[in-house]
């Protein structure tokens, strides 16, 4: 029995620059020493996004650094990997994406209890700037509250 993984590698930026309309969990084909850098947690999804090409998923501009036992076989840190989905969930988000201001944005980027590379993406509007200052003051008012709940607990 494989040990739960504790690979989490999150796009913050993503929740702050997009609301979140649907979410969908996609497997990820790998070539070589890609999951070798992923389970050492050297992969990055800031800037990335997704683009649906000829009927498939793509993830671009996500970063996966090579792998430092790598011989002249590694891998290319910032490939194009296809996501894999099913066929009538890819027909669905390219429906969406083709209304206007909708795209694809990977969240999160994790191994699932069988070892396998797994990618969360969401289906995401774009927030205008009142809605980001909105997102921060709420976060603001919530770090409050807990420092107030426990200030009250200490007394």
């Amino acid at each position: 029995m494989r040990q739960k993984s504790n690979i989490r590698i999150l796009n913050k930026k993503a929740r702050f620059e997009y609301i979140i309309l649907d979410r969908y969990t996609a497997g990820i084909q790998l070539f070589g020493t890609e999951i070798k850098s992923i389970r050492e947690g050297k992969a990055s999804l800031v800037d990335s996004y997704c683009a649906i090409e000829h009927g498939e998923v793509y993830a671009k501009q996500m970063h996966i650094a090579e792998y430092r036992f790598g011989s002249y076989a590694n891998h290319d840190a910032k490939r194009d990997r296809k996501l894999l989905l099913q066929r009538k969930e890819i027909r669905k988000l390219e429906k969406a994406v083709k209304d206007t201001g909708k795209t694809l944005i990977p969240l999160e980027l994790f191994i699932n209890e069988k070892g396998l590379a797994k990618m969360e993406i969401a289906l995401c509007q774009g927030k205008h700037t009142y809605d980001k200052r909105q997102s921060l003051r709420e976060a603001d008012d919530k770090r409050e509250m807990a420092q107030l709940r426990k200030t009250a607990n200490l007394r």
